[in-house]
């Protein structure tokens, strides 16, 4: 058994070392061209090698070259790198894209003159903060002490005031005039309707930006003014406008002129309205308009 097993591998072995002659012959003349020594072992060989170097060849194309956009399922890195910043432009954009509906929706309610009615039940609110003050421990400590001093040392040499008091706001005057109506939030009045002379110079009550500028049929040429402090003042019922969206006006600037345009108008006169951060506000609380 064993003597056929070692008789088994040495022929196959003489097998894999028997020497062919390929030839290559000339075909009209049998001239003897080109000739080549070969074995099936160094076919086998040199086949695998061939095979190899191609795989490896071919890897290093599809790895390091442009080849590989043109296999089909596989992406284009500069696609990738472009879908990557239309996609962060895209939430850029979406999130633009809401804060200016937002700013729009409160313009919107300006000139309609629309407010939110909340109720709200004051008792749920405070019910939460409710304590019993005997398990309160209200004696001051160390670092408490050391804090309201540092604090009243910051403030003593302060030089700018740290908020701004609305209470203490001081406008100029849009238009002298007697008012005809005056602030009526209860009847969805949020402005004083000041009587004036047609043609009568409309001014900017402070600094700021023209936000609106147009026409529209209910209060007629509307002109929108943002100041500081997320206030707006809003003129309605203009003869005609010498500001447009964009402008940036000082306080006392003429901005329009007193007319009687719109469907709701009763008169040549001036509705004035001021909104401090989405809420009417009385604007004689600021403007004196005798």
């Amino acid at each position: 058994m064993a003597k056929k097993k070692v008789k088994k591998r040495k022929e196959i072995k003489r097998k894999l070392l028997h020497k062919y002659r390929l030839v290559i012959l000339n075909e009209s003349t049998f001239e003897e061209k080109i000739s080549f020594k070969l074995s099936r072992l160094n076919v086998f060989v040199t086949g695998s090698l061939f095979m190899i170097g191609l795989i490896g060849l071919t890897t290093l194309l599809i790895a390091f070259t442009p080849l590989r956009e043109y296999i089909p399922g596989y992406s284009s890195t500069r696609l990738k790198k472009e879908a990557t910043e239309l996609t962060y432009k895209t939430d850029s954009l979406i999130r633009t894209l809401n804060y200016t509906n937002k700013y729009l929706d409160n313009i919107r309610m300006v000139l309609k003159g629309d407010i939110e009615n909340t109720v709200v039940n004051r008792d749920s609110l405070f019910q939460q903060y409710k304590l019993d003050p005997a398990s309160v421990d209200l004696s001051p400590i160390k670092e408490d002490s050391l804090l309201r001093a540092e604090v009243a040392l910051e403030d003593k040499y302060n030089l700018f005031e740290r908020t701004i008091d609305k209470k203490n706001l001081v406008l100029f005057t849009p238009v002298s005039g007697p008012i005809s109506m005056g602030f009526e939030p209860n009847e969805k009045h949020y402005a004083v309707d000041v009587t004036a002379v047609t043609g009568s110079p409309v001014k900017a009550v402070a600094n700021g930006t023209v936000i609106f500028s147009e026409w529209t049929a209910d209060t007629g040429y509307v002109i929108i003014i943002e100041h500081e402090g997320g206030l707006l003042s809003v003129y309605k019922h203009n003869g005609s406008l010498s500001k447009f969206q964009g402008n940036i006006v000082r306080g006392g600037e003429v901005i329009a002129a007193v007319g009687n345009t719109g469907e709701l108008t009763t008169g040549p006169h001036l509705h004035f309205e001021i909104w401090d951060n989405g809420t009417p506000i009385d604007p004689t609380n600021y403007i004196d308009f005798n």
